[in-house]
């Protein structure tokens, strides 16, 4: 296509709302940038880099599939992928009219690829268009499983353009997948408890797309209540309510022997569902919390949850365990905990995980 001259950016039937849009860099979110998608408001050019691919891959989806009527998609979509991709060939394409429509999109899938076909491409020839970008191109960058360096000369660009939109996307693991869960299910009309949440992330994991996908099915399945129940995910996920990390940490807090080692017998015959050093990790969290708890003044269970960050419910079971556990007893289970997880580690050890998490479970218990 014929690179034409550009079109007036003044042209008030492209421009977006800007002084909407004026946030600060760290304010731009998965949530806000969908929320503009959605009520057809696109930003010219988007950023999207981050360990989570999964949220980057959704924001690219409904770009693709909304910016553009079916159309107006054969003269104006352009996808490149970045192990092939010609990126000056994409900056003369962005600076294109579109063909009888209000815009164009060009995307940029795989962007970490780029330059290594050693196609003598490379992210910053983008630096320049970024900073003065077209309002009738949208421009998506998709780089997945790393982020861009903060220093590079396409980032400077765009973070110093309040036009474009730059989203990290965080990588979710085990210590924060749990609002991601609740805003999940909140969003779809329904509620969830903790215990369900807890199931869900241990036997699902944190692959979000497996994890909203196992999400969906549960919720096409609510009764009149509208929420997910332990019940529901045992029932519908094949997973056993009474065995998994959120029961153990219950078995611990009771100080109930027979059940923790119960338990560490059912995670050894099933080690793909119950990884032992994940089952450290949790069990570190919660005596790190209690070890804190035991240190405040105020004891109640509202000051806990404020003070700690945890929902009423966890600070319910934090105040259960200060009964059951001593300030220098939870000192010690910390230790137990690092040295039980520097073992699994390889480090001054060769033994097998759940005989070292059976010999944790026991010091922690004798504490």
């Amino acid at each position: 296509m014929i690179t034409k001259e550009r079109p007036n950016r003044a042209n008030e039937n492209n421009q977006i709302n800007h002084s909407a849009m004026a946030e600060k860099k760290s304010e731009v979110t998965y949530s806000t940038l969908l929320k503009e998608i959605k009520s057809n408001k696109y930003r010219p050019v988007y950023v999207l880099h981050g360990e989570e691919a999964y949220y980057i891959d959704k924001l690219m989806d409904m770009i693709e599939a909304n910016a553009l009527s079916e159309d107006e998609r054969d003269f104006n979509l352009t996808i490149a992928y970045g192990n092939e991709a010609d990126v000056k060939a994409l900056v003369a394409q962005c600076n294109s009219f579109p063909v009888m429509a209000e815009r164009q999109v060009v995307i940029l899938r795989e962007a970490q690829n780029v330059g290594k076909a050693g196609n003598n491409s490379n992210l910053d020839y983008f630096s320049s268009y970024v900073s003065r970008p077209l309002e009738s191109t949208v421009l998506v960058i998709c780089y997945k499983h790393g982020t861009i360096p903060a220093r590079s000369e396409l980032m400077t660009a765009a973070k110093g353009n309040s036009q474009c939109a730059v989203m990290e996307s965080k990588k979710v693991t085990e210590w924060n997948v749990r609002p991601v869960i609740m805003d999940y299910v909140k969003g779809a009309g329904c509620t969830i408890d903790e215990k369900s949440v807890i199931m869900l992330r241990d036997s699902v994991g944190t692959d979000l797309s497996r994890l909203f996908s196992e999400i969906d099915k549960l919720l096409l399945l609510v009764g009149s209540d509208q929420a997910i129940t332990p019940e529901l995910i045992e029932r519908n996920i094949g997973i056993s309510k009474d065995y998994n990390n959120f029961e153990l940490e219950d078995a611990l807090i009771r100080r109930d022997a027979a059940k923790a080692f119960k338990i560490i017998d059912y995670f050894e015959k099933n080690p793909k569902n119950n990884p032992a050093i994940v089952t450290v990790a949790m069990i570190y969290g919660f005596f790190s919390n209690l070890l804190v708890a035991c240190t405040l003044k105020d004891k109640s269970p509202q000051n806990i949850a404020g003070e700690l960050k945890v929902s009423p419910y966890r600070a319910k079971k934090i105040v259960d365990a200060m009964s059951k556990y001593r300030t220098v007893s939870c000192v010690n289970i910390i230790s137990y905990l690092r040295e039980c997880d520097a073992k699994m580690k390889g480090i001054n050890s060769r033994q097998d995980s759940y005989a070292l998490l059976r010999e944790l479970i026991y010091k922690m218990l004798h504490s």
